[in-house]
């Protein structure tokens, strides 16, 4: 099946772009992306169910549901609420990414093999990127005790989360010049394995301060 894009910036936080490809041979997709906004900033997250076909879209959107009506929560406690939405349903991996505009930070934190990437705007900073580090378990069977990390973000830094179905190593040379939607469709068609579901959130920091050291 043919990849399917979306795109929908929140003027004043994100502009962002989604890239994804269910299974092939599957009509269906347990990988789902969302951004949401929230008085303050604007919650990034993508959410990998196990498996895949229907019942791993299911499970998604079950935990992309109750990241749509609390938002603006801690990450922390949404991943706890995502953990209590899966019971009964298959598990999941998420990585989420909370921002604030008033502080110019990101807070994120993930759970399982969705990777997340930060590239800075300015190459001339070192480290020029940030990656999130995740937690071993499942969302809806294992939660474990996950910490999170706050960043600090300036205008043109640009956050990458990628599901299993992306090959490790996508952001190696990763020029960020392009749109979010061309950085993502380039991702897929580049680093996509095609033996699983794949999906792409980018999302580039147009709001807020500027960064401080």
């Amino acid at each position: 099946m043919a990849k399917r894009t979306g795109r929908a910036p929140v003027t004043g936080v994100l502009d962002w772009a989604v890239a994804e490809r269910p299974q092939p041979g599957e009509s269906a997709s347990g990988d789902l992306a969302l951004v949401q906004p929230f008085a303050g900033g604007v919650l990034a997250a993508v959410v990998d169910a196990l498996g895949h076909g229907t019942e791993a879209a299911t499970a998604a959107r079950q935990a992309i549901n109750t990241l749509e009506r609390f938002p603006g929560e801690p990450p922390a406690d949404l991943l706890r609420r995502c953990h209590e939405a899966l019971l009964g349903f298959r598990g999941a991996v998420v990585s989420m990414a909370s921002f604030d505009t008033a502080r110019a930070t990101m807070t994120w934190l993930g759970v399982g093999n969705v990777e997340g990437v930060l590239l800075l705007a300015d190459q001339t900073l070192q480290p020029s990127r940030t990656t999130l580090v995740t937690f071993g378990g499942i969302v809806g069977a294992e939660l474990p005790r996950a910490r999170t990390w706050i960043v600090p973000v300036a205008l043109g830094d640009t956050l990458i989360f990628a599901t299993d179905g992306i090959r490790t190593g996508f952001a190696d040379g990763l020029a960020t010049t392009g749109s979010p939607q061309q950085i993502a469709d380039g991702i897929l068609a580049r680093h996509a394995k095609g033996t699983d579901d794949a999906l792409v959130l980018v999302a580039r920091y147009i709001g807020g301060a500027q960064r401080t050291r």
